[in-house]
């Protein structure tokens, strides 16, 4: 009989091209996921990988065996979930991501609420960015996973995920506290050309995103300094090195020397939870769900307090 996990590390070879990538997406040491091929080529008696220069490349046999593999896990999923929902209960484990200032402003609340509602139910939290976290709960390698995307910038799904609103999320301009504009209550964007610009890194969703915004509001942005925590980017504000747009989720408090004002048209990014849809039958999913919309009402409500 073919063994589940073997046919799991198989699986993850085939779709992450290495031993390595596979083993970091199923969080073991690329040594276990050699060890499993192997037992599987001698439990299936037929050559599985071949050496090709440093890596190694999956045979034939290897290719069709795991698409027969990415079938019998869908089908082990759907049947775990079916079990879980007739018992009603919530437990087993959850594994879920989130991307940073989700990570702080969203899962303290969500994860105690969990964990004293569910004790049987064993939560591992990853922080990933939001494209990642799309791949990995549609490859299964995350059961469930909250991501962003911008109002005038929204991120398509594949097939298979189901997703859920959490919050949107307003952005507000973050000028120096003797900015000429700083006493403003709104302000337009197109009022701050020639400004500096503090941003996230490259190739990152925050950063793509501003660049874009900018340039829609025919600013071509001057990016002087670029860091990816949020707080360190009010920092850099606050000494005069340029301006950022940063969200109020995560953003906490807000140093001296810095001034915060609202954007005209208001920038928006949506927070939201996403799972594979085949899975939605299982208890754990939409406790955390559930959870996950309290915690962000609690912010909801604190935003309108402040």
């Amino acid at each position: 009989m073919l063994d589940l996990n073997r046919l799991k590390a198989l699986h993850a070879v085939h779709i992450y091209g290495s031993v390595g990538a596979a083993a970091d997406a199923l969080m073991v040491t690329p040594s276990a996921v050699s060890q499993q091929i192997a037992k599987l080529e001698r439990e299936t008696g037929a050559r599985l990988v071949e050496r090709n220069g440093r890596g190694v490349r999956l045979t034939d046999a290897a290719g069709l065996l795991a698409e027969h593999a990415e079938r019998i896990l869908a089908l082990v999923e759907t049947a775990e979930a079916d079990f879980e929902a007739l018992r009603g209960e919530v437990v087993g484990r959850l594994n879920m991501a989130a991307f940073p200032t989700a990570i702080r402003g969203l899962m303290p609340l969500t994860l105690t609420a969990l964990r004293q509602r569910h004790p049987d139910l064993l939560i591992n939290l990853y922080e990933r960015e939001p494209e990642r976290i799309v791949r990995d709960v549609a490859r299964g390698e995350l059961d469930m996973g909250v991501i962003q995307d911008w109002m005038n910038r929204p991120m398509a799904l594949p097939e298979g995920l189901s997703r859920s609103t959490l919050l949107d999320d307003i952005a507000d301009v973050i000028l120096p506290a003797g900015h000429p504009l700083a006493d403003r209550k709104e302000i337009e964007l197109a009022e701050l050309c020639g400004e500096r610009w503090i941003s996230s890194s490259p190739a990152t969703v925050c950063h793509d995103w501003l660049v874009f915004t900018l340039r829609s509001a025919d600013l071509e942005p001057e990016i002087s300094c670029m860091a990816d925590e949020y707080p360190t980017q009010m920092t850099l504000v606050a000494a005069g090195l340029g301006c950022a747009i940063i969200p109020r989720l995560g953003r906490e408090l807000v140093p001296p020397g810095v001034a915060v004002v609202p954007i005209r048209p208001r920038q928006t990014r949506r927070i939201y939870v996403i799972w594979r849809t085949d899975a939605a039958r299982r208890p754990a999913i939409r406790a955390a769900v559930e959870a996950l919309a309290e915690a962000s009402r609690t912010q909801e409500n604190a935003w309108a307090v402040n």
